[in-house]
């Protein structure tokens, strides 16, 4: 009876092997079919034509035609991270190129017409990226001017209009900063800094670090990157196809053709003021920023100008 129970017993494990292989096998069977067989498999993640490389430094590179001292490894190392960065940041470059085709053709005229060296522009650019951004500080508009020094070069900034977000007014004050701690700095190197740090920031390291130079002064991590990253972002955006970025023509942006509007009284529904010229508030709007709520006080009868676009480039629905 005990041979019998160990034969039963033997068989019993054998059959519930045989039947566990045979369900593997199956599965094997079932999954090879349901998956073909790909023959010099490729690995999807790697792009066969972009390659990332390091990039040359140009040997010429300067701001604002003062000479970078390229023979510092140190300064260098600088340099070489703000192209690195700017450069392989590609969707915001594109972005960068794209806008200047707009907004440099606004700003130029302005640097050139007050003395700011044109590098300028590229100070506008590290600054808001080219956007009416407000930084955590309360820095505001294209070139950040903060609140009290918008008013101190006299910039009307309220809560019904702020000035800072008028481009062309912005800029011209702008200039009157730049040029005036030119006058104090000496280089423009430095003038860009203080812009970025604040001139008091600036003082205080020259008169603990006893320098006078830019590049011989140690700075935080922001303003440290701050000059070198407006050489970056002016050597691509002077030679983009260098660094791979081809855009044509047809895709940059581009300004609309406007027209000015001078109002001395009160305004009571920019909604309103807009049908009288074919277009809605948001077309307004994006066209005069420093206009910050839907109507003008203007109970001082000041005289404002407002830019409406010429007819034909906007369809606005009745």
């Amino acid at each position: 009876m005990r041979i019998l129970k160990n034969f039963l017993m033997v068989l019993g494990v054998f059959f519930v092997i045989s039947t566990l292989i045979f369900a593997v096998q199956n599965d094997d069977e079932q999954r090879d079919m349901a998956v073909p067989i790909v023959e010099n498999d490729i690995d999807k993640n790697v792009a066969k034509e972009y390659r990332i490389s390091a990039i040359d430094i140009p040997e010429d590179l300067n701001f604002a035609g003062e000479v970078v001292p390229q023979d510092d490894p140190e300064i260098m190392e600088r340099i070489d991270r703000e192209f690195l960065v700017n450069t392989y940041w590609q969707s915001n470059a594109v972005l960068l190129i794209k806008r200047a085709n707009k907004y440099f053709p606004i700003i130029e005229p302005i640097l050139a017409k007050n003395g700011v060296p044109d590098d300028f522009k590229y100070l506008a650019v590290a600054e808001s990226g080219l956007q009416n951004v407000v930084s955590h500080a309360g820095a505001t508009g294209f070139w950040q001017i903060m609140k009290a020094t918008g008013r101190e070069y006299g910039l009307e900034i309220n809560d019904n209009v702020d000035e800072r977000y008028h481009l062309e007014k912005a800029t011209e004050v702008a200039c009157k900063y730049l040029k005036r701690w030119k006058d104090k700095y000496g280089t423009w190197t430095l003038t860009a800094a203080s812009y970025n740090a604040g001139p008091g920031a600036i003082n205080k390291y020259l008169g603990i670090q006893q320098v006078d130079d830019y590049y011989d002064l140690l700075l935080g991590q922001e303003t440290g990157r701050y000059v070198f990253r407006i050489m970056a972002i002016k050597e691509i955006l002077s030679h983009p196809e260098k660094y791979g970025f081809d855009i044509e023509q047809e895709d940059m942006y581009s300004a609309v053709p406007t027209f000015k509007v001078e109002v001395d009284e009160p305004i009571l529904s920019f909604a309103d003021f807009a049908k009288q010229y074919e277009i809605n508030y948001k077309i307004l709007k994006r066209h005069n920023p420093w206009l910050r709520e839907p109507h003008l006080n203007n109970s001082s009868r000041k005289k404002y100008t407002i830019e409406i676009p010429n007819k034909g480039y906007y369809k606005v629905s009745r």
